[in-house]
């Protein structure tokens, strides 16, 4: 009797504690090892491109490292129906925001008019739109690796003599159309915040609430990143335009808050009520990056 006492209080203590690991072990995972200022601080020298791509590899590369790595496709006794659900949605924004990110850089910000795409951006391109829930044939894990070496050859392929990759063109045109992609992604996570009901009338459940919440995280987080990425890449662009460099700066600093935002549970608290409700307060900063990135469209079209 005493040893069975002694397993359920194991098993129980066991329950209780893991989220408190998952959300430890989270928070550290959350916090990406490339900085765009160590790596490429003011003065030094880059050409157009580097940073932007260098920025989108080591998303993917950080999202395929750890003890966790990729968790989407993970079997279903330890996958992201169980355990993994909060890293799983997080990941599957972070992989959003990078496809439609790289998308971009391949059909706009490195391509003008009649001319060829780069072949690195082709491939890296082609390899995030793979089912990302697959588990072989080929792997997820597999393809994110296939886009995120192709990203790698496009930098190298720009220090190339003569360059064998194409570089940013750093026209305003090119830029806003980023930005509004982006625009875009914000809408849809807002509108996955926002909302108090699913499509079929019901109230949106405890069970789907940190999904939306967790998923909106992830693309702020890689947006987050890549804001600075295009701080970067346009720093002389911008040098005579005071205002384009502080949006950005302040549209960078909504977007890291709502990535570091990472509460022990996620819940879903009346307007009125004692309860957090972490979706809305997420909502916050995603709005305002987002209404900010317009003021920056508007200063492009000036």
């Amino acid at each position: 009797m005493r040893r069975a006492v002694a397993i359920a209080v194991v098993l129980v203590v066991a329950l209780l504690a893991a989220p408190i690991v998952l959300h430890v072990t989270q928070k550290a995972h959350d916090r990406l090892p490339f900085s765009v200022s160590e790596r490429y601080p003011p003065g030094a020298p880059f050409v157009p491109g580097e940073v932007f791509a260098s920025t989108l590899a080591a998303l993917v590369e950080r999202e395929l490292s750890g003890g966790s790595g990729w968790r989407p496709n993970d079997f279903a006794l330890w996958g992201p129906g169980l355990w993994a659900d909060n890293n799983a949605n997080r990941q599957r924004g972070i992989i959003l925001a990078v496809r439609e990110s790289t998308r971009v850089l391949k059909d706009h910000l490195t391509k003008v008019s009649a001319t060829q795409y780069d072949e690195n951006l082709v491939r890296a391109d082609t390899a995030f739109r793979n089912d990302m829930e697959r588990l072989w044939l080929p792997s997820a894990e597999s393809k994110l690796r296939e886009g995120a070496g192709a990203l790698r050859a496009y930098v190298d392929g720009l220090h190339t003599d003569p360059p064998s990759s194409k570089p940013i063109a750093g026209r305003n045109m090119e830029l806003i159309r980023l930005l509004q992609t982006w625009s875009d992604m914000l809408g849809d996570a807002h509108g996955s915040l926002l909302k108090d009901e699913e499509p079929d009338g019901g109230r949106v459940p405890i069970t789907r609430g940190d999904d939306y919440y967790y998923h909106a995280q992830g693309v702020a987080h890689a947006l987050h990143h890549l804001t600075l990425a295009v701080q970067r890449e346009y720093a002389d662009d911008f040098t005579n335009r005071r205002a384009l460099q502080e949006l950005l700066a302040e549209v960078a600093g909504a977007l890291g808050r709502a990535a570091d935002t990472k509460p022990l549970v996620v819940l879903d608290g009346g307007a009125a009520g004692l309860l957090a409700n972490h979706r809305k307060n997420l909502d916050v900063y995603v709005v305002e990056a987002r209404q900010k990135m317009y003021s920056i469209r508007e200063e492009l079209e000036k």
